[in-house]
């Protein structure tokens, strides 16, 4: 059945940087997008970015320019990078996927679902 596990979260002050990752199994890894989403306490899950198993990817204004995506199709693996962390960026993180080769930053549009790993961001 189709595995998501994330890791590398943690926590780091206002400024800094984490790199979180995504290993993926069970399906066939090349042919699904894939997406970054964050759910922050009291708030719904939103969209962070997303990337299509052309590499094609997609943000959300709020993360633009801080945060990328990318994909290791030989590793089955998600990666996001993540620099210059604000404290609104404090938030559970979830990888995700899709049985399409696109998808956009709508979490009704995904099937999978990782467990999360926290971000937290001191000012």
């Amino acid at each position: 059945q189709v595995q998501l596990v994330e890791s590398g979260g943690g926590s780091v002050q206002a400024g800094g940087s984490l790199r979180l990752s995504c290993a993926a199994s069970g399906y066939t890894y090349n042919t699904y997008c894939m997406g970054w989403f964050r759910q922050a306490p009291g708030k719904e899950r939103e969209g962070v970015a997303s990337i299509d198993s052309d590499g094609r990817t997609n943000y959300a204004d709020s993360v633009k320019g801080r945060l990328a995506i990318s994909r290791d199709n030989a590793k089955t693996s998600l990666y996001l990078k993540m620099s210059s962390l604000k404290p609104e960026d404090t938030a559970m993180y979830y990888c995700a996927t899709r049985p399409r080769p696109y998808c956009n930053l709508s979490p009704s549009f995904f099937t999978y679902w990782g467990q999360g790993t926290q971000v937290t961001v001191s000012s």
